[in-house]
């Protein structure tokens, strides 16, 4: 079959069904049932039966709002490819702004010590273990099926991954007052809020939904930060664009932080609040 025309039907077949992104969607779904990549794509001439009925499984699942990540079985994220699937957030390319944030508050540190609150896939305690190799990464996770992926991920590295709740009190005392850096993609999202139906029907409800507006666990999660990081240790946590204001002065408010700053992604919106603690 002509991967052209196998394409642009496809491509026509997710716009109809809501999907933003169809053109790239399709491309990546050919080229995972080919074993290849998008730019392999442009030296297939033909398209084996067997493939293009494995491709039309995928598009069914696709045009049916699946995540293309969950049909992949895989997601990039910065330097890496991460397993993800049921029951774990798919980490988006907006959080990488603050992975870069913290790897820079991390430079010229030996062996930092740091805490990811609500890891998930491991997106961000990966991230920073790969890229500063001497850092001492703990990944915190609530989520019973979300932790078995944080711990595939992690498995073979040296991030230690640990089951708890990020604004449990009780949370990692061991590391009272040693933490250089706390991160955290906590739930943001204002209960009722509408999402897409990728989100709404296959994200864990425990990454997303996070109270009347939408700052709840980051309330939690701040006395967690405060207590955890050594005078002079830096919290970086992402949150909705629409929280750009809302958050800063929700840290202000709770003391114990100084030089509160938002900061945009890489499209320019507000993504995350970082603070250091006094």
């Amino acid at each position: 079959m002509n991967p052209r025309t196998l394409l642009a039907d496809a491509a026509r077949r997710l716009a109809e069904a809501g999907v933003e992104s169809s053109r790239v969607d399709a491309e990546l779904l050919l080229a995972f049932v080919l074993s290849t990549s998008r730019t392999g794509l442009l030296t297939v001439d033909d398209v084996p039966d067997d493939a293009a009925a494995r491709f039309a499984a995928l598009l069914d699942q696709r045009a049916d709002r699946v995540p293309l990540q969950h049909l992949t079985g895989r997601a990039p994220f910065r330097h890496l490819e991460l397993a993800v699937g049921p029951g774990v957030f798919v980490p988006r390319p907006e959080t990488e702004a603050l992975v870069g944030w913290a790897l820079e508050r991390l430079d010229g540190l030996d062996r930092p010590v740091v805490v990811d609150l609500g890891s998930g896939s491991g997106a961000i305690a990966l991230s920073i273990a790969h890229e500063h190799p001497g850092a001492r990464v703990r990944a915190v996770e609530r989520d019973p099926v979300a932790i078995e992926w944080t711990r595939t991920n992690a498995a073979g590295t040296t991030v230690e991954v640990l089951a708890g709740d990020m604004t449990d009190p009780a949370l990692l005392r061991d590391l009272d007052g040693t933490v250089d850096l706390v991160v955290s993609n906590p739930p943001y999202v204002p209960d009722g809020a509408r999402v897409p139906r990728e989100v709404a029907d296959h994200d864990p409800p425990l990454a997303l939904w996070g109270g009347p507006d939408g700052l709840d666990v980051v309330r939690g999660l701040l006395g967690t930060a405060e207590r955890l990081l050594h005078p002079g240790g830096w919290l970086g946590i992402e949150h909705a664009d629409q929280q750009g204001t809302a958050l800063p002065a929700l840290v202000r408010g709770h003391g114990g932080f100084a030089d509160v700053e938002d900061h945009p992604d890489l499209a320019g919106r507000p993504r995350f609040t970082t603070a250091r603690r006094c």
